[in-house]
């Protein structure tokens, strides 16, 4: 069983960074997809961005494509989202999720990962 913990969230002013982290407990990160995704009241989870363990390769969404940045590093069970330029539409709850990368599936569908934090609020003020 994977564990996984965010933090960072906080309150940040629109044009802002903030770095979220995602600390794995359980099991190797090895051949596994973290996943970011962002969910706001009454509306689905929204996938945000995924950093792949093969080949290193990483996807973002289209909002938030060249402004934000997704990293792992596996020796320290860490997965890290850097979030710059952030505007008022980026408040949400934001989780990290793993996905073994064996598994048939996609790194954009949140139905694909097994494994999902609890989550970390951000807030972005103007």
């Amino acid at each position: 069983q994977m564990q996984l913990l965010e933090s960072g969230g906080r309150l940040v002013q629109a044009g802002g960074s903030l770095k979220l982290s995602c600390v794995v407990s359980g099991r190797s990160l090895i051949a596994y997809t973290i996943g970011w995704f962002r969910q706001t009241p009454g509306k689905d989870r929204e996938f945000v961005a995924a950093k792949l363990w093969r080949g290193g390769s990483s996807y973002y969404a289209e909002s938030v494509e060249d402004r934000f940045f997704a990293s792992r590093d596996d020796d320290k069970f860490t997965a890290y989202l850097e979030m710059n330029s952030v505007k008022p539409e980026d408040t949400a709850v934001y989780y990290c999720a793993a996905r073994p990368e064996y598994n048939l599936g996609t790194y954009y569908r949140s139905s694909d990962y097994l494994y999902w934090g609890r989550g970390t609020q951000v807030t972005v003020s103007l």
